[in-house]
């Protein structure tokens, strides 16, 4: 076993890895919180709430067989492209604020790639399954082959598997931009906002986006740390 054996399971170096996931996951939660407080006080000059906007940006983009529902919870919102339902938490669904409108035209975004096709939704929905296994099998996979005298077939199959879970939280990101791309301009195409309303909104939506990239970018450092303890023991 080499070195590694004076790590095993307890200690080593690579647990910088997994801390400097953490430190951008809470930096991330802490900067769209803080965002989306600041622009929850702010009511849109439309007068039109989440519901009632998403609604509009719906019906404008042809967009018809699209139910849109409310869900308990604080930004638990988000479009279900098996039922086409848009389902908007209580904090955007009855509220006048910019940045419950931003959002809810974030989720009408993802109802219109669904509408156009857009391939990277498409293969996000298609590694739904695979990503669920992967983040909940992948690592007791590993450590199953660990404890089974460091079982290498064990070990490869279980940081394959994890994989799948990170390549999910990759193909994410261009799915996120672009939501947030078009929902910017739908609101200003459609005259829902004017262009300092359109800011507020593109400033809660980078928000909202900067927690995608650090849940990628800490799903990737995880990975590498696996590689680097188990990928290569096989050869110590």
């Amino acid at each position: 076993m080499g070195h590694y054996g004076y790590y095993g399971f307890y200690f080593d170096p690579t647990y910088w890895l997994v801390l400097l996931g953490a430190i951008l996951c809470l930096y991330a939660q802490a900067r769209v919180s803080s965002t989306y407080s600041k622009y929850a006080k702010v009511r849109s000059r439309s007068g039109m709430t989440g519901a009632q906007a998403a609604q509009r940006i719906l019906d404008l983009s042809g967009i018809y067989d699209v139910r849109i529902e409310r869900v308990g919870g604080q930004l638990t919102d988000h479009y279900d492209p098996s039922n086409k339902v848009l389902r908007l938490s209580d904090s955007v669904y009855g509220s006048y604020s910019i940045a419950a409108i931003g959002v809810a035209a974030h989720e009408c975004g993802h109802a219109v790639q669904h509408n156009k096709g857009y391939a990277p939704l498409k293969l996000r929905s298609t590694l739904v399954p695979v990503a669920n296994i992967g983040s909940r099998a992948g690592i007791p996979i590993i450590i199953l082959g660990a404890l089974l005298g460091m079982n290498q077939v064990l070990i490869q199959i279980g940081i394959w598997v994890f994989a799948l879970a990170v390549l999910f939280q990759v193909v994410t990101l261009p799915v996120e931009f672009n939501a947030s791309s078009r929902a910017l301009a739908m609101l200003g195409n459609y005259g829902m906002m004017e262009r300092d309303e359109v800011n507020g909104c593109r400033k809660v939506l980078k928000a909202a986006a900067l927690t995608y990239v650090a849940a990628a970018a800490s799903a990737i450092l995880q990975l590498l740390r696996l590689v680097l303890l188990f990928g290569r023991r096989d050869r110590d």
